[in-house]
């Protein structure tokens, strides 16, 4: 039902945002049901109550999400910051919003969020996609979407002139009688992006079985990543490769934000001004340099590395994790490896070259293909 839909959808949209094709009743589905498209023994994720996921929702949520209607000036979509090829991450450092301004930290990716028990690099609060999403549409510190209180009447006229999106918001929300307002826009949103589900690396197929599927180096990687000596699987646990998950049947919480000794910019623990992580919170010094342990799944794809992108290959990731932190010079100069709010587990682990090269190639292991080249999640308006 969810291709049909698709299909039908994408006929009508390509035809123009001002399309006023005619819709019959017979043509929308009333069939909410969504099935969970996921390996034999993955949980699905939670799903709150207040946003109950339908296939009608997801529908709504793809096209939205590579809409650039959907931002004040037109100009970007969902997608110009979160690419499939990438694992919906980004290539720059940091995200660049629809006026031009720059974010102080890196687009993460989209993959698997809906296991994340936090959203963003260091805010607690945020522990729902809902609460999350609002942030890039209608944020003003910086500007992404920038649909700001005085534009959000423009925009959402762009959609309730729409005869096709009139339709599929009144199929996504059958009971509401004016469904076309940023509330259910976020729920569609919310919904889609909880699609994004990427289990079907090599890694996985090695688990279920495919004794091939990783080399030998790779398989070297993968023993020292969960051994003692590269102590990564402390922070970088579960299925989602990080200490913040949870599904339907469990969940999976050691300590939800770490130092890795990334700065040390006045030799006391600070991190560069305004990007100072949980400690812009708490203002409590301990919590200086804390940031989320990201996912690592399709880590290889999701370059550049750190909160702010300040790393440039998987290389450099393993070596400042082979030193215990990471000096730097020039601008925001110091020694993050005498970070005296570093993580106990970023100790000196002095791998050799022959480990080093094993933890990149088991990286890599960890990228989906399949995701990445799934038409289901792809740009609908591309596909005609």
């Amino acid at each position: 039902m969810y291709l049909k839909l698709i299909a039908f959808f994408s006929l009508l949209l390509l035809s123009g945002c001002n399309s006023q094709t005619t819709i019959t009743e017979e043509e929308i589905s009333q069939d909410s049901s969504f099935e969970w498209n996921l390996p034999r023994g993955v949980y699905a994720p939670i799903v709150p109550s207040s946003n109950p996921i339908t296939t009608e929702k997801v529908l709504l949520g793809r096209y939205l999400f590579y809409d650039k209607n959907l931002s004040a000036n037109q100009t970007q979509s969902c997608s110009s910051c979160h690419f499939q090829e990438y694992a919906f991450s980004d290539k720059n450092s940091v995200g660049i919003g629809s006026t031009g301004e720059h974010h102080t930290r890196n687009p993460q990716t989209l993959a698997n969020a809906a296991y994340y028990t936090s959203y963003t690099w260091a805010n607690p609060s945020l522990g729902t996609l809902e609460s999350q999403i609002i942030i890039p549409l209608t944020g003003d510190d910086p500007i992404e979407m920038g649909i700001l209180p005085e534009f959000e009447e423009m925009v959402l006229a762009r959609f309730e002139n729409n005869e096709s999106y009139r339709q599929m918001f009144a199929a996504a929300f059958p009971d509401v009688e004016e469904p076309v307002k940023i509330h259910y826009i976020v729920q569609a949103l919310a919904s889609f992006i909880r699609t994004l589900n990427s289990f079907n690396s090599p890694y996985d197929k090695y688990l279920r079985g495919q004794s091939d599927a990783l080399t030998e180096q790779q398989k070297l990687g993968m023993q020292l990543f969960n051994d003692e000596k590269g102590e990564c699987f402390h922070c970088h646990g579960g299925d989602n490769f990080s200490d913040s998950t949870a599904d339907e049947k469990s969940f999976y919480i050691e300590q939800f934000y770490h130092n890795i000794g990334l700065y040390n910019v006045d030799g006391a623990g600070s991190y560069p001004d305004q990007n100072q992580g949980l400690y812009e919170l708490t203002y409590t010094d301990k919590d200086k340099g804390k940031f989320k342990a990201p996912i690592l799944r399709n880590v290889a794809l999701s370059a550049p590395y750190m909160h702010d992108g300040s790393m440039a290959t998987l290389e450099e990731v393993i070596e400042l994790h082979s030193q215990g932190g990471r000096l730097v010079s020039g601008e925001n100069s110091g020694d993050g490896r005498t970070n005296p709010y570093k993580h106990d587990f970023i100790t000196q682990k002095n791998f050799t070259q022959e480990e080093k090269d094993a933890l990149v190639a088991f990286l890599h292991a960890l990228s989906d293909e399949e995701f990445i080249t799934d038409p289901n999640i792809s740009d609908p308006f591309k596909e005609r």
